[in-house]
């Protein structure tokens, strides 16, 4: 398109300019045209640099939008100095050192201008310039799409950034817009981004999305004020805040976040209002480092799609989050670090996948009037150090209402915990806290599950229709105050004594609270029978049917404890011998008797306090919920102190198709505890050995605390036969003639497959045997002596 002119109306009344005139360039135009002249540019391409310095009207043809084009080959298009109106232009850039339009001084009005550039940036307003941009359209591959700086600002009303190389819009040097109704989008870097103290940006009915960048980026002292706006569909997070910005929003609505709907780090403080964040990649609120702060209120966050937080709070920030909503989401609310805080009020949590609230590492949590349904776990205060207060908060339809564990010491005041299935509050490893005024109903579990001999305190707490027992303590070590319990659909009939007894304690409140369980308390070490020697120990191992390179790798380990222990004694330094097993081979190969006669081995040498074997297998140690596997995992090593803890079929902790199984749950908190304890506990897993070579190898964390594989190998024949004739023995019976040769066959016959029980499979032949043979002889009217012990061929049972 060739150049056009340019018709210049003089308004003025000065006799020596001229009124009219047509002008073939339009930097001839703007020099013969005065204050308040109008510049109308007919359709065409001018190639010049245009400076506007005094208050003129410079518009494009009416009716033809874009005919009017301005683009040079270099340098800045347009720059404006004075208050001038510019109407319907099209202006172009291609110096990506220099913006496409520049606004450097008064107050013009720019309204339907469109900039399509690759230039540094499309619009730039510094200075004092205070523009008022109207329905303005920016497409800048090349560089920002609207920059504000060194003290700039204006009104941008109605304007687009259709596509940005760079941010959308760029506020720094203390530059101060404000945006009315602007959409964002299509950018590379960040939607809005401001930075710099004394710089800042208000935002009212704006949308950003589909940004490569974070849809806000507030930094370095910067502050914003964003009231109606939308913020989706970006490519990282949504919001983010750093070093010391500060953020409000008000009727805001982020969502379609990949990553964080915001991110706070580095003291920033955000200020939400009636504001919801939803479909969120990572944690909807993500506040982090000490001064950091968020204060939410009449919010919602709603519908994660990953698998994290809601709300993730740590490193010494603060949140505050009152009458806002919280549901649908995999964790509500996790607060860790020392020195880290989160209150909640009046609010609700809800449909939780896992836990609401989780508080650990030294963090607190203060929840008054809050109202937590359908989770895993309410709350869980995990750790030392851990803990808030919890006051006037119900508690509906979880596994578990409260959990306490580690050292942890919450406050938990007026609160209800109703229909939990498992139990209403669970305090365990070592965990203390104090519960008054607390109420369970309809618990599917106990109310109040209290072990490990947690000094936790309890006062006039009640519990209403639980299952299993209003109050269940496996040690001695609460302080209980006028409690009372229905106990009316309890399990077993309660103890008759208090559980505890306390200086403060009503012993006529508390006889309907059940007494420890037997079953879960250690032994008095009176009802330990006395050790064996070591000698005699072995001697037992030797007396085991086939095992024989079992017998000599424990023989070896035996020695190397022993001659260590007999150097120590001398003042010599000792070999450290790792004594965690790995026990691979066929079921029924005798590796769980193995494993017992190990532990009383180590018991006779004072490797080990007592030397009792603890067996677990997956699903004792793996919870249905995030949590409950740790605590399980806890609760199986502590019974195992002092002794072994033996985990049958190991590798079903680390199934092949694990995806979010629990189960690596239960291998972290084994391995830490295996490292922290190593003294404590012997453990030794175990399986078939192709999928314990598998479970070793995926799990090198595991592999490298364990000091040897031991293989069980299958037994032969010869093998089963003699463990025949040792139950035959044990329950007096006797092999008559030919059932020896009889079994041999049997035996070889039998399929070897993964289900063949080898050691079981000659106890369960031998009590087949002994129903046939008793068939038998009950059809003889008076059986002998011999009738009534000798087991003959024809008592095999069939092959299979």
């Amino acid at each position: 398109m060739a150049q056009g002119t340019v018709q210049v109306t003089h308004t003025g009344t000065s006799r020596w300019r001229r009124r009219t005139g047509e002008y073939p360039s339009l930097a001839a135009a703007l020099e013969a045209a005065g204050d308040g002249d109008v510049l109308t540019v007919s359709p065409g391409t001018y190639r010049e640099n245009l400076v506007v310095m005094r208050a003129v009207t410079l518009r494009g043809p009416e009716g033809a939008p874009g005919a009017a084009r301005i683009a040079p080959v270099d340098g800045v298009p347009l720059t404006v100095r004075a208050s001038a109106l510019v109407l319907d232009l099209h202006i172009e850039g291609q110096d990506a050192a220099a913006p496409a339009l520049l606004v450097e001084d008064g107050a013009p009005e720019l309204t339907d201008v469109r900039v399509r550039t690759r230039s540094a940036a499309g619009i730039e307003v510094r200075g004092g310039a205070r523009p008022t941009l109207r329905r303005c359209t920016v497409d800048n591959a090349g560089g920002v799409g609207i920059a504000v700086l060194d003290g700039g600002g204006g009104v941008f009303e109605d304007c687009e950034v259709v596509a940005a190389g760079q941010s959308g819009v760029a506020v720094r040097g203390g530059g101060h817009p404000r945006l009315e109704r602007c959409r964002v989008h299509h950018t590379s870097g960040a939607g809005l981004s401001v930075t710099g103290e004394h710089s800042g940006l208000e935002a009212v009915g704006c949308e950003v999305y589909e940004v490569k960048g974070a849809g806000v980026q507030i930094t370095a002292r910067a502050t914003a004020h964003l009231t109606d706006c939308q913020v989706h569909r970006t490519t990282t997070d949504g919001v983010t805040l750093d070093t010391d910005a500060v953020l409000t929003l008000a009727d805001c609505h982020i969502h379609d976040i990949p990553e964080n709907a915001v991110d706070l780090r580095s003291r920033s403080v955000l200020t939400l209002t009636r504001s919801t964040v939803r479909e969120f990649g990572r944690n909807g609120l993500s506040v982090w480092d000490p001064g950091t702060r968020v204060d939410a209120n009449q919010c919602e966050i709603h519908d994660s799609t990953g698998d994290y937080p809601a709300v993730w709070v740590s490193d010494g920030a603060t949140a505050v989050l009152e009458s806002c909503r919280v549901h649908d989401v995999p964790d509500a609310l996790f607060v860790l670090d020392r020195g880290s805080r989160v209150d909640v009020i009046d609010s609700d949590l809800t449909q939780v996948r896992n836990t609401a609230v989780s508080v650990s590492d030294g963090a607190t949590a203060q929840l008054d009037d809050v109202r937590i349904r359908e989770a895993a776990t309410g709350a869980w205060f995990r750790d030392h150090g851990s803990g808030g207060v919890l006051a006037n908060c119900t508690v509906d339809g979880t596994q578990t209402g409260v959990i306490v564990t580690k050292g942890a010491d919450p406050a938990v005041e007026r609160c209800t915990v109703t229909s939990p299935a498992e139990a209403g509050f669970y305090v365990s490893a070592g965990a203390r806290g104090s519960f008054q005024r607390c109420t369970v109903v309809g618990s599917g579990g106990y109310g109040f599950h209290v072990i490990d001999g947690c000094r936790t305190t309890l006062k006039r707490c009640r519990t209403e229709r639980c299952a299993r027992g209003g109050y269940e303590f496996a040690e001695d070590g609460p302080l209980v105050e006028d409690c009372t319990s229905d106990e009316s659909a309890s399990t077993r009939a309660p103890a008759p004594a208090p559980a505890v007894q306390t200086a403060t304690q009503s012993v006529g409140l508390l006889g309907a609270v059940p007494g420890p369980r037997g079953t879960e308390r250690a032994p008095d070490a009176a009802a330990v029978p006395p050790a064996r020697t070591s000698k005699d120990v072995l001697g037992e191992l030797d007396a085991l049917v086939g095992l024989e390179s079992v017998k000599r790798e424990v023989r070896a380990l035996t020695d190397m404890i022993e001659v260590g222990r007999r150097r120590q004694e001398a003042g010599l330094k000792a070999a450290s011998v790792r004594r965690h097993l790995v026990f691979t081979g066929s079921p029924g190969t005798g590796k769980t008797t193995v494993a017992r006669l190990y532990g009383e081995i180590l018991a006779s040498l004072g490797v080990l306090e007592r030397g009792h074997l603890v067996e677990v297998s997956r699903v004792d140690l793996v919870g249905e919920h995030i949590g409950s596997t740790a605590i399980r995992t806890q609760e199986a090593f502590d019974k195992a102190r002092g002794g072994v803890l033996f985990i049958d079929e190991a590798y079903a902790l680390s199934p092949e198709d694990s995806g979010r199984d629990f189960g690596r749950e239960a291998i972290d908190t084994l391995v830490k505890l295996m490292e922290d304890h190593r003294e404590a506990v012997v453990v030794i897993v175990a399986g078939y050995t192709e999928e314990m070579n598998r479970f070793l190898s995926v799990n090198p964390g595991v592999a490298s605390r364990f000091s040897r594989t031991i293989t069980f190998s299958d037994y032969d024949a010869d093998e089963l036969l003699r463990i025949v004739e040792q139950q035959a023995e044990e329950h007096e019976y006797t092999l008559g003639a030919g059932t020896a040769e009889a079994l041999l066959k049997y035996f070889a016959a039998l399929p070897k497959g993964p289900g063949f029980g080898n050691g079981r499979t000659a106890r369960q032949t031998f009590e087949a045997m002994v129903e046939r043979h008793a068939g038998r002889v009950a059809q003889l009217a008076a059986p002998s002596t011999d009738d009534l012990t000798l087991l003959y061929p024809e008592d095999l049972p069939e092959l299979p």
